[in-house]
C-alpha cells in the first residue's frame, strides 16, 4: 500500500488520458495522496473538474497562475511529491523532458524536481517506433526516468501494436514497487522460469456453443506479470479472455483443458508453476460439425459428458521435470478451507491459494480478491485486497520459496 506517498500526476494530451482517472482513484484507493497537473492539450480529453473531483485537491493547469506562482509553484509542486508520473506521456511531453524544455506547467515542474520520475507512455504505433521517439525514450532512461510500457494492442486509432497504455492497475504496482512497495528486489527471480495459467477454457457442443464459466483471467494474468517484475521468465497459458497480454510475459493463447494442458507441458522445465486457470472439469463426450437445432418435439438430445485431463495433478507429477514449486487455485462457494485444503493432498501439489466465489462476493469478474494460502498443516488468510495486490504479494512469496 502507498500509505500516504504522495504522487504528483502529470495528465498528457492523448485518449490514454481518461485512464488517468482511474490511476488517481487507485493511487487514493491504495492510501496515496495525488495532485494532478493537467496539461492544455490534456484539457481536450478530461477536465479539471473530473480530476478534481478524483484527486481531491486543485487541479494546476497553467504555469503563470498568479496564486500559485506568488510560491514558485511549479517548484513546490514539483518536490513535495515522493513521486512524479507521467501518465499518459505523449510523444511530445517525452521529447520536452529529453532535451530539457520548459515552457508549461508540466514541463517545468519536470525539470524543477530533484525527486524520482516515471513516464507511461502511449502514443500512435508509429509515432512509438519513430526514430526520433526512441532517441528520446534512450535518454530518459540514461537520466534515470522509470519507463512502464507501453504495451501492444488495439489503439483508438484503429491500428495494432506497440504504443498502448499500461493498465492503471498495473501501473499502480508499478508505482508501489518505485517507492517501496515491494520488498524484494526486481531481479530477485531472474534466471528462473515460471509457467501461469490462467482465464476459462471454452469446451465445444458444437460449432457455435460451449462448455465454459466465468473466469476472467484477470488474477492470472496479474500473478504473470509480478512474477516477471521480479525477473522471472515467464510464459503465460490463457483460455479466452478480453485481456491484453501482460506486460513482458510469453502469452500462449489456448481454447480447451487439453490445448492447456499441451501447451503448459510444452514450456516445462520451469522453477515455478502456478495454475490460476479455472479449467473447465467435463467436456461434450463428441463436438458435432453442425449446429443442434431444435426439431419441436419438445426432446432435448443428449449431451454425454467426460472429464478432461486434470493440469494441476499432471504438474504436480511430473517426474523429473516437475516445478520445484507447484501452486494450484481452489474457487470454492462453501467450506473453502476444507475442501482446498482436501484438494492440496488430492493434487499432490505444494500450495493451494482458496478463494470464495459465491455469487454475493463479486470476486469471480472483479477486481478484488481474498484468498487463503494452504499449506502443509498451516492455512494463512489475507485481507481482501485488489487482484494487482495478491499477485504482487504472491509473487514475493514464490520468490522467497525459490530463492530460500
Amino acid at each position: 500500500m502507498l500509505n500516504g506517498k504522495r504522487v504528483l500526476l502529470i495528465i498528457g494530451g492523448g485518449i490514454a488520458a481518461y485512464k488517468s482517472l482511474e490511476l488517481a482513484r487507485l493511487i487514493r484507493r491504495r492510501g496515496g495522496e495525488v495532485r494532478a497537473i493537467l496539461t492544455k492539450a490534456g484539457q481536450e480529453f478530461v477536465t479539471p473538474l473530473s480530476v478534481g473531483g478524483l484527486t481531491h485537491d486543485k487541479v494546476y493547469t497553467d504555469l503563470f497562475d498568479l496564486t500559485a506562482e506568488a510560491d514558485m509553484g511549479h517548484i513546490q509542486l514539483s518536490r513535495d511529491a515522493d513521486l512524479l508520473v507521467v501518465c499518459p506521456a505523449t510523444a511530445d511531453l517525452m521529447g520536452k523532458m529529453a532535451h530539457g524544455r520548459a515552457d508549461d506547467m508540466a514541463s517545468t515542474a519536470l525539470l524543477a524536481t530533484d525527486k524520482p520520475v516515471m513516464i507511461v507512455p502511449a502514443m500512435n504505433v508509429r509515432m512509438w517506433q519513430h526514430p526520433a521517439t526512441q532517441r528520446n525514450l534512450t535518454q530518459l532512461i540514461a537520466d534515470g526516468v522509470s519507463v512502464v510500457g507501453p504495451r501492444e494492442g488495439d489503439m483508438a486509432c484503429g491500428e495494432f501494436g506497440p504504443g498502448r497504455l499500461v493498465e492503471p492497475e498495473d501501473i499502480v504496482e508499478a508505482i508501489e514497487a518505485k517507492l517501496g512497495g515491494t520488498t524484494l528486489s526486481a531481479g530477485v527471480l531472474a534466471g528462473r522460469k515460471a509457467i501461469v495459467t490462467a482465464g476459462p477454457t471454452h469446451e465445444p457442443i458444437d460449432p457455435v456453443r460451449y462448455i465454459a464459466n466465468r473466469s476472467s483471467g484477470k488474477q492470472g494474468y496479474a500473478i504473470a506479470e509480478a512474477l516477471a517484475r521480479l525477473g522471472a521468465e515467464t510464459h503465460l497459458v490463457s483460455g479466452p479472455t478480453a485481456l491484453a497480454d501482460p506486460f513482458g510475459v510469453r502469452v500462449t493463447r489456448v481454447e480447451t483443458a487439453r490445448e492447456m494442458l499441451a501447451a503448459t507441458e510444452a514450456t516445462l522445465p520451469a522453477d515455478v508453476a502456478v495454475c490460476a486457470a479455472a479449467v473447465a472439469d467435463w467436456r461434450a463426450d463428441t463436438s458435432t460439425n453442425s449446429k443442434l437445432k431444435k426439431d419441436g418435439s419438445g426432446q432435448v438430445p443428449p449431451l454425454p459428458l467426460v472429464e478432461n485431463p486434470d493440469i494441476l495433478a499432471t504438474l504436480s507429477a511430473s517426474g523429473t521435470k516437475r516445478p520445484r514449486l507447484v501452486v494450484g487455485f481452489a474457487a470454492e462457494t462453501d467450506d473453502v478451507i476444507e475442501h482446498a485444503t482436501a484438494k492440496r493432498a488430492r493434487k499432490g501439489c505444494d500450495w493451494i491459494v482458496a478463494n470464495d466465489v459465491s455469487p454475493g462476493t463479486g470476486i469471480m469478474g472483479g477486481d478484488d480478491n481474498t484468498v487463503h494460502i494452504i499449506t502443509e498443516g498451516a492455512a494463512e488468510h489475507w485481507d481482501p485486497m485488489p487482484k494487482a495486490q495478491v499477485a504482487t504479494k504472491l509473487a514475493e512469496r514464490v520468490a522467497q520459496a525459490l530463492t530460500s
